[in-house]
């Protein structure tokens, strides 16, 4: 099991998501995480993907009524200046070759797998997802961090 001492801490996309629209279920739960770990002066950390997941769910048709165009590519940039943003380095990419070798894992589940790389290519240790059982066979190398439900 990794050691969990330090306070940075990834965030998911899906908490993005139900951080910044209103009308999502999980709405208060995951801004409540962000602002706790605001407030816990802990280092948030977002990375490349995470914005073109953004953008990409937010620029689609939703259940609930999409944003304007303006404000999330408004939103794209806050992030970038509110979190620190992981870059997609050659570290990151040995990462997930390793993961690829070491886990059963195919298709999407590789963006998953990415998202573990980057952190594991920073030394960031914690997830916050409100997806865990799409990073639970990670469990042996990042701590999952859940919004309540």
């Amino acid at each position: 099991m990794v050691m969990m001492d330090d306070k940075a801490l990834f965030v998911d996309t899906n908490i993005l998501i139900n951080a910044n629209i209103i009308e999502t279920p999980f709405h208060e739960q995951a801004l409540f995480s962000i602002n706790t770990a605001y407030q816990a002066d802990r280092t948030i950390w977002i990375s490349r993907q995470i914005i073109r997941e953004y953008l990409a769910v937010l620029t689609r048709p939703q259940t609930f009524e999409n944003l304007p165009r303006t404000t999330v590519l408004e939103q794209a940039i806050d992030f970038t200046e509110r979190f620190e943003v992981a870059v997609d380095t050659p570290a990151v990419t040995t990462h997930l070759l390793q993961l690829l070798a070491d886990f059963d894992i195919g298709g999407k589940q590789v963006h998953d797998a990415n998202i573990v790389a980057t952190m594991m290519a920073n030394d960031i240790h914690c997830l916050l997802t409100h997806n865990v059982k799409d990073f639970q066979r990670f469990e042996a190398l990042i701590k999952i961090e859940q919004i309540d439900s």
